[in-house]
């Protein structure tokens, strides 16, 4: 997630403040990765990179950060034409410093809040990588080779398949609660 959320914020933030070309050109980079199925592309890439931990990380991470940066690029659209950004283009501040020290702090919210319900769907992707033998291998623990172990001996011993599906189940479910939490917290459009 760590990954995916910076190359989303940065990528956003570029699109964002500076608009024009730079705009079109990022936003059609987005728009482009969140056209392929997600799950597909996943597999594409393991297939090419190979099954370990580092790659799994790397690949979803590398993958998934279009909705970040759609995010942070509608957020700096709203803010960057705020009286305080108004003002330190005033007073001479450079770009890359009213980006990183203005803009991504005020467009962090929703981000936190994505970030928290995307783990759960970060989750199931590795654990279905892992599944497929193209994620996390053995000896390195994975819910999802958990799974595909617990396979051949389902009809004899449920529970070896069962428990790895009911912990990435509650997992998900409780990263999807406290994204829900602070989403009710953070986001002012939800206070009545």
């Amino acid at each position: 997630t760590s990954i995916a959320v910076t190359i989303g914020v940065l990528v956003g933030a570029t699109a964002g403040y500076f608009g024009g070309k730079v705009d079109f050109a990022l936003s059609r980079l987005i728009d482009t990765l969140m056209a392929f199925p997600l799950l597909a592309l996943l597999l594409t890439l393991s297939t090419v990179f190979g099954p370990s931990l580092r790659n799994v990380v790397i690949v979803i991470g590398c993958t998934v950060w279009a909705s970040y940066a759609r995010v942070v690029r509608a957020e700096v659209l709203s803010l960057r034409e705020r009286d305080f950004i108004l003002a330190a283009r005033a007073v001479g501040t450079t770009d890359r410093a009213i980006i990183t020290r203005h803009l991504i702090p005020n467009a962090l919210g929703p981000v936190i809040i994505l970030a928290s319900l995307a783990v759960g769907g970060i989750i199931i992707l590795e654990s279905a990588l892992s599944f497929l033998g193209l994620g996390v291998q053995r000896p390195t623990a994975s819910w999802g080779t958990m799974l595909s172990d617990g396979r051949d001996y389902l009809r004899n011993y449920p529970h070896i398949a069962i428990a790895p599906g009911i912990a990435i189940a509650l997992t998900v479910l409780a990263f999807n609660l406290v994204g829900d939490g602070l989403r009710d917290a953070l986001d002012p459009r939800q206070k009545s």
